[in-house]
Protein backbone atom coordinates (compact mmCIF):
# COMPACT_ATOMS: atom_id res chain seq x y z
CA UNK A 1 0.00 0.00 0.00
CA UNK A 2 1.19 3.63 -0.78
CA UNK A 3 1.92 6.12 2.44
CA UNK A 4 4.01 9.49 3.05
CA UNK A 5 6.96 9.27 4.53
CA UNK A 6 9.81 10.99 5.37
CA UNK A 7 13.33 10.53 6.83
CA UNK A 8 13.10 12.25 10.14
CA UNK A 9 15.97 15.13 10.24
CA UNK A 10 16.57 14.97 6.85
CA UNK A 11 15.34 18.17 5.02
CA UNK A 12 13.48 17.31 1.48
CA UNK A 13 12.92 13.69 2.02
CA UNK A 14 9.23 13.55 2.17
CA UNK A 15 7.73 11.31 -0.44
CA UNK A 16 4.98 8.80 -1.28
CA UNK A 17 5.81 5.10 -1.13
CA UNK A 18 5.36 1.58 -1.04
CA UNK A 19 5.15 0.43 2.83
CA UNK A 20 3.93 -3.03 4.00
CA UNK A 21 0.43 -3.69 4.92
CA UNK A 22 -0.53 -3.32 8.38
CA UNK A 23 -1.81 -6.21 10.62
CA UNK A 24 -4.56 -4.83 13.39
CA UNK A 25 -2.99 -7.15 16.72
CA UNK A 26 -4.95 -8.22 19.62
CA UNK A 27 -7.59 -5.32 20.43
CA UNK A 28 -6.69 -2.97 17.31
CA UNK A 29 -9.01 -1.99 14.57
CA UNK A 30 -8.20 -2.38 11.28
CA UNK A 31 -8.67 1.03 9.31
CA UNK A 32 -9.01 2.42 5.43
CA UNK A 33 -7.66 6.03 5.71
CA UNK A 34 -10.10 8.38 4.59
CA UNK A 35 -8.02 11.80 4.82
CA UNK A 36 -5.06 13.27 6.31
CA UNK A 37 -5.03 16.80 7.67
CA UNK A 38 -1.44 18.58 7.37
CA UNK A 39 -0.43 21.73 9.80
CA UNK A 40 2.71 23.15 11.13
CA UNK A 41 4.24 19.95 12.84
CA UNK A 42 4.47 18.27 9.81
CA UNK A 43 6.07 20.83 7.96
CA UNK A 44 8.72 21.12 10.11
CA UNK A 45 9.16 17.19 10.26
CA UNK A 46 9.27 17.68 6.73
CA UNK A 47 11.99 20.39 6.94
CA UNK A 48 14.42 18.14 8.74
CA UNK A 49 13.77 20.21 12.12
CA UNK A 50 11.83 17.73 14.10
CA UNK A 51 10.43 14.29 14.32
CA UNK A 52 11.56 10.47 14.72
CA UNK A 53 11.11 7.00 13.42
CA UNK A 54 10.07 3.73 15.49
CA UNK A 55 13.28 1.81 16.48
CA UNK A 56 14.65 0.03 13.63
CA UNK A 57 13.09 2.11 11.02
CA UNK A 58 14.56 4.41 8.39
CA UNK A 59 11.52 6.38 7.51
CA UNK A 60 8.60 7.65 9.44
CA UNK A 61 5.18 7.58 8.14
CA UNK A 62 3.52 10.90 8.46
CA UNK A 63 0.53 12.56 9.86
CA UNK A 64 -1.37 12.85 12.95
CA UNK A 65 -4.64 14.44 12.08
CA UNK A 66 -6.39 11.41 11.14
CA UNK A 67 -9.74 10.43 9.53
CA UNK A 68 -10.33 6.92 8.64
CA UNK A 69 -13.30 4.32 8.31
CA UNK A 70 -13.05 0.56 10.67
CA UNK A 71 -12.72 -2.08 7.52
CA UNK A 72 -12.44 -4.60 11.11
CA UNK A 73 -12.78 -4.54 14.52
CA UNK A 74 -12.27 -7.20 17.67
CA UNK A 75 -15.60 -8.21 19.16
CA UNK A 76 -16.42 -6.07 22.01
CA UNK A 77 -14.07 -3.37 20.81
CA UNK A 78 -17.33 -1.08 20.44
CA UNK A 79 -16.71 -0.47 17.15
CA UNK A 80 -18.08 -2.38 13.64
CA UNK A 81 -17.20 -2.24 10.32
CA UNK A 82 -17.99 1.10 8.28
CA UNK A 83 -17.65 2.93 12.00
CA UNK A 84 -16.17 6.27 10.78
CA UNK A 85 -13.12 6.95 13.41
CA UNK A 86 -9.86 9.43 14.60
CA UNK A 87 -7.13 7.93 15.63
CA UNK A 88 -5.38 9.64 18.91
CA UNK A 89 -2.24 10.98 18.44
CA UNK A 90 -0.12 10.70 22.10
CA UNK A 91 0.22 7.13 24.19
CA UNK A 92 1.46 7.55 27.54
CA UNK A 93 5.28 6.22 28.40
CA UNK A 94 5.36 2.33 29.45
CA UNK A 95 6.14 3.50 32.85
CA UNK A 96 3.49 5.85 33.35
CA UNK A 97 4.22 9.06 35.22
CA UNK A 98 1.90 10.44 37.50
CA UNK A 99 -0.43 12.33 34.75
CA UNK A 100 -0.42 9.36 32.31
CA UNK A 101 -1.17 7.08 34.95
CA UNK A 102 -4.68 9.50 35.43
CA UNK A 103 -5.21 9.53 32.12
CA UNK A 104 -3.64 12.87 31.59
CA UNK A 105 -0.87 11.79 28.71
CA UNK A 106 -1.31 15.14 26.99
CA UNK A 107 0.42 16.20 30.52
CA UNK A 108 3.21 14.07 30.20
CA UNK A 109 5.62 14.95 33.15
CA UNK A 110 8.94 13.01 32.09
CA UNK A 111 8.72 12.93 27.84
CA UNK A 112 8.89 9.62 27.16
CA UNK A 113 5.59 9.32 25.29
CA UNK A 114 5.09 7.91 22.07
CA UNK A 115 3.25 10.12 18.99
CA UNK A 116 1.65 8.84 15.96
CA UNK A 117 3.69 10.12 12.86
CA UNK A 118 5.86 12.26 15.02
CA UNK A 119 7.64 10.99 17.90
CA UNK A 120 8.38 6.78 17.28
CA UNK A 121 5.31 6.02 16.04
CA UNK A 122 4.11 5.62 12.65
CA UNK A 123 1.31 8.28 11.30
CA UNK A 124 -2.00 7.76 9.79
CA UNK A 125 -0.64 8.95 6.34
CA UNK A 126 -1.29 5.52 4.75
CA UNK A 127 -4.07 3.72 2.91
CA UNK A 128 -4.76 1.76 5.58
CA UNK A 129 -3.50 1.75 9.24
CA UNK A 130 -4.11 0.01 12.81
CA UNK A 131 -5.21 1.39 15.93
CA UNK A 132 -5.85 0.27 19.65
CA UNK A 133 -9.92 0.66 20.11
CA UNK A 134 -8.99 2.23 22.93
CA UNK A 135 -7.39 5.02 20.92
CA UNK A 136 -10.01 5.16 18.58
CA UNK A 137 -12.62 8.51 18.66
CA UNK A 138 -16.18 7.32 16.51
CA UNK A 139 -17.27 10.40 14.71
CA UNK A 140 -20.79 10.93 13.27
CA UNK A 141 -21.50 9.98 9.71
CA UNK A 142 -22.63 13.52 8.83
CA UNK A 143 -19.54 15.00 9.91
CA UNK A 144 -17.54 12.59 7.10
CA UNK A 145 -16.75 15.76 5.45
CA UNK A 146 -15.02 17.77 7.87
CA UNK A 147 -13.96 15.33 10.42
CA UNK A 148 -10.12 15.64 10.03
CA UNK A 149 -10.56 18.82 11.96
CA UNK A 150 -11.14 16.85 15.32
CA UNK A 151 -7.55 16.89 15.97
CA UNK A 152 -6.50 20.19 15.86
CA UNK A 153 -10.10 20.93 17.38
CA UNK A 154 -9.23 18.33 20.40
CA UNK A 155 -6.32 20.72 20.94
CA UNK A 156 -8.68 23.77 21.12
CA UNK A 157 -10.65 21.92 23.27
CA UNK A 158 -7.79 21.05 26.16
CA UNK A 159 -7.14 25.07 25.51
CA UNK A 160 -10.94 26.35 26.28
CA UNK A 161 -11.11 23.67 29.14
CA UNK A 162 -7.63 25.03 31.02
CA UNK A 163 -8.51 28.64 30.13
CA UNK A 164 -11.81 27.93 32.13
CA UNK A 165 -9.98 26.19 34.96
CA UNK A 166 -7.45 29.17 35.21
CA UNK A 167 -10.01 31.93 34.79
CA UNK A 168 -12.18 29.47 37.83
CA UNK A 169 -9.29 30.85 40.41
CA UNK A 170 -11.74 33.71 41.17
CA UNK A 171 -14.73 35.30 39.97
CA UNK A 172 -14.73 34.32 36.17
CA UNK A 173 -17.33 36.04 33.57
CA UNK A 174 -15.49 36.65 30.20
CA UNK A 175 -17.03 38.53 27.57
CA UNK A 176 -14.18 39.13 25.27
CA UNK A 177 -12.20 36.94 23.55
CA UNK A 178 -9.19 38.03 21.26
CA UNK A 179 -7.92 35.24 19.32
CA UNK A 180 -4.32 36.18 17.23
CA UNK A 181 -4.01 34.29 14.13
CA UNK A 182 -6.69 32.80 11.62
CA UNK A 183 -5.28 29.59 10.58
CA UNK A 184 -6.95 26.25 11.76
CA UNK A 185 -6.37 26.99 15.40
CA UNK A 186 -6.71 30.14 15.63
CA UNK A 187 -10.22 29.77 13.90
CA UNK A 188 -11.49 26.56 15.75
CA UNK A 189 -10.47 28.88 18.73
CA UNK A 190 -12.85 31.37 17.54
CA UNK A 191 -15.86 29.07 16.91
CA UNK A 192 -15.52 27.34 20.03
CA UNK A 193 -15.26 31.30 22.20
CA UNK A 194 -18.51 32.05 20.00
CA UNK A 195 -20.45 28.46 21.08
CA UNK A 196 -19.22 29.81 24.80
CA UNK A 197 -21.56 33.28 23.84
CA UNK A 198 -18.57 35.57 23.56
CA UNK A 199 -17.92 39.17 21.60
CA UNK A 200 -15.04 37.46 19.26
CA UNK A 201 -12.62 39.13 17.86
CA UNK A 202 -9.66 37.90 15.99
CA UNK A 203 -6.29 39.48 14.09
CA UNK A 204 -4.41 38.43 11.17
CA UNK A 205 -2.16 40.23 8.95
CA UNK A 206 -4.10 39.77 5.72
CA UNK A 207 -6.68 41.86 4.87
CA UNK A 208 -8.85 40.31 2.29
CA UNK A 209 -10.02 36.50 0.97
CA UNK A 210 -10.75 33.40 2.56
CA UNK A 211 -9.76 33.83 6.35
CA UNK A 212 -11.84 37.63 6.88
CA UNK A 213 -14.79 35.66 4.74
CA UNK A 214 -14.80 32.86 7.78
CA UNK A 215 -14.39 35.06 10.67
CA UNK A 216 -17.11 37.22 9.15
CA UNK A 217 -19.55 34.04 8.67
CA UNK A 218 -18.87 33.71 12.42
CA UNK A 219 -20.41 37.25 12.83
CA UNK A 220 -16.76 37.75 14.74
CA UNK A 221 -14.66 40.49 13.80
CA UNK A 222 -11.87 40.65 12.02
CA UNK A 223 -9.01 43.09 12.45
CA UNK A 224 -5.37 43.65 10.87
CA UNK A 225 -2.73 45.88 12.54
CA UNK A 226 -0.82 45.75 15.85
CA UNK A 227 -1.85 44.09 18.94
CA UNK A 228 -1.67 46.56 21.41
CA UNK A 229 -3.52 48.88 19.01
CA UNK A 230 -6.65 46.39 18.58
CA UNK A 231 -6.43 45.00 22.62
CA UNK A 232 -6.62 48.27 24.25
CA UNK A 233 -9.80 49.29 22.20
CA UNK A 234 -11.42 45.59 22.85
CA UNK A 235 -10.15 44.70 26.46
CA UNK A 236 -10.32 41.20 25.94
CA UNK A 237 -10.79 39.03 29.39
CA UNK A 238 -9.36 35.98 27.69
CA UNK A 239 -6.59 35.86 24.56
CA UNK A 240 -5.98 33.22 22.53
CA UNK A 241 -2.00 33.63 20.88
CA UNK A 242 -2.17 30.76 17.81
CA UNK A 243 0.87 32.30 15.85
CA UNK A 244 3.85 32.14 17.91
CA UNK A 245 5.10 35.40 16.56
CA UNK A 246 7.54 36.46 19.37
CA UNK A 247 6.58 39.86 19.39
CA UNK A 248 2.44 38.90 19.54
CA UNK A 249 3.44 36.52 22.44
CA UNK A 250 4.78 39.42 24.67
CA UNK A 251 1.96 41.63 23.24
CA UNK A 252 -0.85 39.23 24.31
CA UNK A 253 0.24 38.42 27.85
CA UNK A 254 0.53 42.64 28.48
CA UNK A 255 -2.12 44.12 26.78
CA UNK A 256 -5.23 41.74 28.06
CA UNK A 257 -8.08 43.32 30.81
CA UNK A 258 -7.38 42.96 34.31
CA UNK A 259 -7.31 39.43 35.67
CA UNK A 260 -7.58 38.09 32.44
CA UNK A 261 -5.98 34.70 31.06
CA UNK A 262 -3.56 34.37 28.38
CA UNK A 263 -3.55 30.88 26.25
CA UNK A 264 -0.23 30.75 23.92
CA UNK A 265 -1.13 27.48 21.49
CA UNK A 266 0.92 29.02 18.85
CA UNK A 267 4.53 27.35 18.49
CA UNK A 268 7.53 29.78 18.58
CA UNK A 269 10.93 29.35 16.66
CA UNK A 270 13.99 30.17 18.51
CA UNK A 271 16.21 32.95 17.76
CA UNK A 272 14.28 35.45 17.72
CA UNK A 273 15.42 38.06 20.54
CA UNK A 274 13.44 40.99 21.26
CA UNK A 275 13.90 43.67 24.03
CA UNK A 276 12.11 42.91 26.92
CA UNK A 277 11.35 45.61 30.02
CA UNK A 278 10.93 42.86 32.46
CA UNK A 279 10.33 45.44 35.55
CA UNK A 280 7.11 46.77 33.25
CA UNK A 281 6.12 43.59 32.18
CA UNK A 282 6.18 42.05 36.17
CA UNK A 283 4.25 44.90 37.31
CA UNK A 284 1.38 44.32 34.66
CA UNK A 285 1.11 40.70 35.30
CA UNK A 286 1.13 40.85 39.03
CA UNK A 287 -1.05 44.34 39.16
CA UNK A 288 -3.48 43.13 37.35
CA UNK A 289 -3.63 39.36 38.23
CA UNK A 290 -3.09 38.09 34.76
CA UNK A 291 -2.18 34.44 34.20
CA UNK A 292 -0.76 33.14 31.24
CA UNK A 293 0.38 29.50 30.42
CA UNK A 294 0.64 26.91 27.63
CA UNK A 295 -1.25 24.42 25.83
CA UNK A 296 -0.47 21.90 23.39
CA UNK A 297 -1.30 18.24 22.38
CA UNK A 298 -4.63 16.82 23.96
CA UNK A 299 -6.24 13.48 25.67
CA UNK A 300 -9.15 11.54 25.29
CA UNK A 301 -11.48 13.88 27.18
CA UNK A 302 -10.54 16.51 24.88
CA UNK A 303 -11.41 14.68 21.77
CA UNK A 304 -14.59 13.98 22.50
CA UNK A 305 -15.38 17.53 23.53
CA UNK A 306 -14.19 18.56 20.14
CA UNK A 307 -16.44 15.72 18.60
CA UNK A 308 -19.47 17.29 20.29
CA UNK A 309 -18.29 20.77 19.30
CA UNK A 310 -17.98 19.74 15.74
CA UNK A 311 -21.40 18.67 15.87
CA UNK A 312 -22.63 21.66 17.05
CA UNK A 313 -21.15 24.00 14.20
CA UNK A 314 -22.25 24.92 10.86
CA UNK A 315 -21.08 22.22 8.45
CA UNK A 316 -20.50 24.40 5.85
CA UNK A 317 -18.70 26.72 7.56
CA UNK A 318 -16.30 24.13 8.93
CA UNK A 319 -16.24 23.06 5.32
CA UNK A 320 -14.85 26.36 3.85
CA UNK A 321 -12.20 25.81 6.37
CA UNK A 322 -10.43 23.38 4.04
CA UNK A 323 -9.25 25.46 1.42
CA UNK A 324 -6.98 22.64 -0.72
CA UNK A 325 -7.02 18.59 -0.99
CA UNK A 326 -4.59 16.66 -2.89
CA UNK A 327 -5.03 13.34 -4.06
CA UNK A 328 -1.95 11.09 -1.74
CA UNK A 329 0.13 10.70 -4.79
CA UNK A 330 0.40 14.75 -5.10
CA UNK A 331 0.86 14.90 -1.09
CA UNK A 332 4.25 16.63 -1.40
CA UNK A 333 2.65 19.48 -2.51
CA UNK A 334 0.80 20.22 0.93
CA UNK A 335 4.77 21.25 1.76
CA UNK A 336 4.63 24.08 -0.84
CA UNK A 337 3.01 27.26 0.23
CA UNK A 338 -0.25 27.57 -0.86
CA UNK A 339 -0.55 31.37 -0.31
CA UNK A 340 -2.62 33.77 2.49
CA UNK A 341 -5.73 32.04 1.33
CA UNK A 342 -4.34 28.59 2.86
CA UNK A 343 -6.47 27.75 5.73
CA UNK A 344 -6.19 24.08 6.19
CA UNK A 345 -4.57 21.34 3.28
CA UNK A 346 -5.88 18.13 3.32
CA UNK A 347 -4.86 14.87 1.48
CA UNK A 348 -7.69 12.53 0.31
CA UNK A 349 -6.49 8.96 0.98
Amino acid sequence: MRALTVVPGKAGSVEVGEVPEPVAGEGELLVDGVALGICGTDHEIVGGLHGSAPEGADRLVLGHESLGRVRAAPPGSGFAPGDLVVGVVRRPDPQPCGACAHGDFDACRNGRFTERGIKERHGYGSERWTVEAEYAVRLAPELEEVGVLLEPASVVAKAWEQIERVGGRSWFDPRRLLVTGAGPIGLLAALFGLQRGLEVHVLDQVDSGVKPELVAALDATYHTGGLAEVAAAVNPEVVVEATGAPRLVLDAITTNAPFGVVCLVGLSSAGTRIPVDAGALNRSIVLENDAFFGSVNANLRHYELAARALSWADRTWLTRMITRRLPLERAHEAFRDGGADDVKVVVDL
